[in-house]
């Protein structure tokens, strides 16, 4: 819900949506969340204007209901502590959904792009841990924010799996690939035993510090290694969840099997990721039969 509100305030300022960088800190820019909104003071006329902008801007209907939902909370709790009366309470939520179903966002990564994305990892500090996050998002399936709130003890290597918290505040352990190891360890080598963030940003020279990364740096070197790696599209670390979930259901994994790795609170929004149905639609349509070009067509 807080990001729901970061995102909402922003919309709101009139500022990119992104999460702020941590150069932007370092240079003093101010940060816009939603604490600094007085949410209470929204009417009907704000929260459909806020509506209408997340239409205008080309979220998807799932993205924006969560978004609307995370708006009438904060707008309930406003009328709790008596911060709104209840008609313009009622009044400011009385928005309708958005209808509609979009098949997931991004696209699926190829074997030979992930292979690229990881082989432009050098063994540098920087590309050491790179390819550690690489790796262990694409086997995991985990989102960006949920990899950039990863600690040192979430990562248990006695079971090779991480323990996180995701979405509504739900707690889940998720096997680590084999696969993924010998990048992970090369990190963890370099990381050393300090408590604290899994995945750190570096200093020059190649030295750790010790706190967390944002999940925007996390997309950001994702960029960054696939321009390097010569690789035509754009990959975001979206892409390698959505990957990592279909490679599941295409190697048989069953459904509920792929919704508690992926931590999707719903097994149909898992579905929307199974490749095997368009497979299905193509073999029928292969099946189909139209006459061969001859050379005698008229012209």
């Amino acid at each position: 819900m807080r990001g729901c509100l970061d995102r909402l305030a922003r919309l709101l300022a009139g500022v990119r949506l992104d999460e702020p960088r941590p150069e932007d800190l370092e240079r003093g820019v101010p940060v816009v969340t939603g604490a600094w909104v007085p949410w209470w003071e929204l009417r009907y006329e704000g929260t459909a204007a806020l509506r209408a902008v997340m239409l205008d801007i080309g979220w998807s209907p799932s993205h924006i209901n969560k978004h609307l939902s995370a708006l009438r909370r904060v707008l309930k709790e406003s009328w709790r502590l008596g911060l709104m009366d209840a008609e313009d309470y009622h009044r400011a939520i009385d928005l309708d959904p958005v209808k509609g179903d979009r098949e997931p966002a991004g696209r699926d990564v190829g074997d030979s792009e992930l292979a690229a994305l990881l082989a432009a990892c050098d063994e540098t500090p920087l590309g050491i841990r790179d390819a550690a996050v690489i790796a262990v998002v694409y086997v995991t399936g985990i989102r960006r924010s949920e990899a950039a709130a990863l600690t040192l003890s979430s990562y248990s290597t006695a079971t090779r799996s991480i323990r996180l918290v995701g979405k509504g505040n739900k707690e889940r352990i998720v096997p680590v690939s084999a696969a993924a190891l010998p990048w992970l360890e090369e990190w963890l080598r370099l990381r050393g035993g300090r408590p604290g963030p899994l995945f750190c940003p570096l200093r020059k020279g190649g030295k750790v510090h010790y706190r967390h990364m944002s999940s925007q740096t996390i997309a950001d070197l994702l960029e960054r290694r696939r321009r390097k790696a010569g690789v035509a599209l754009p990959v975001k670390p979206h892409d390698l969840r959505r990957t990592l979930i279909g490679d599941l259901l295409d190697g048989g994994t069953d459904l509920a099997t792929a919704q508690a790795i992926a931590g999707h609170a719903d097994p149909r929004t898992t579905s929307r990721y199974d490749r095997r149905a368009l497979d299905t639609k193509r073999d029928a349509v292969d099946g189909l039969r139209l006459p061969a070009p001859t050379e005698d067509r008229v012209t």
